[in-house]
């Protein structure tokens, strides 16, 4: 499985990072950290044959997508597992989702997930995965705590393979 995400500022990843340390302390859960998983937002997960159309995609995309501002405003839940930082679905993202889908739909043999889909995902940026019901209500307690409204700059995009995380190619927005 393929996943193509976007990646954010320095300041931001320090802070979402922070988090995803801290609730890695408090809960014992260390999947994040283990897997060496940075902070970011999927926007599409494919299966795919051809590694290479979709590195070639992501040549054409960062032609054409820019950096752009997303607010993270709460903190949210994927049951059973997974806590996470939830962006504002604004223009600049479901724009993005959309020139992202309309290119790679265009590839042979590849599979695009449901959940990811224009005006059919929920944008997240997962903090803990593989929380445990025990684990999952300290790592919200962490996130109560920790917390704070943020503006977030996305400055990158990327195709990366997953389990463990595998960056494949990451490639700066133009301004």
């Amino acid at each position: 499985m393929y996943l193509i995400s976007v990646y954010f500022d320095d300041k931001s990843n320090k802070i979402i990072s922070n988090y995803i340390n801290k609730i890695a302390q408090k809960t014992g859960n260390t999947f994040m950290t283990d897997n060496h998983v940075p902070p970011h937002l999927t926007i599409m997960s494919v299966e795919a044959r051809e590694e290479k159309k979709l590195t070639e995609v992501m040549e054409q995309l960062e032609r054409s997508l820019t950096k752009g501002q997303i607010q993270l405003v709460s903190v949210g839940v994927l049951l059973p597992y997974v806590l996470y930082a939830a962006p504002v679905l604004n223009l600049y993202l479901e724009d993005m989702i959309e020139q992202v889908h309309d290119m790679v739909k265009h590839i042979p043999e590849v599979r695009m997930s449901r959940y990811y889909q224009p005006m059919q995902w929920i944008p997240h940026i997962t903090l803990g995965k593989k929380l445990s019901k025990e684990q999952m209500q300290e790592a919200f307690s962490v996130m109560q705590e920790l917390f704070a409204p943020m503006e977030v700059t996305v400055a990158e995009i990327g195709l990366a393979k997953t389990n463990p995380h595998q960056d494949l190619i990451r490639v700066e927005l133009n301004d």
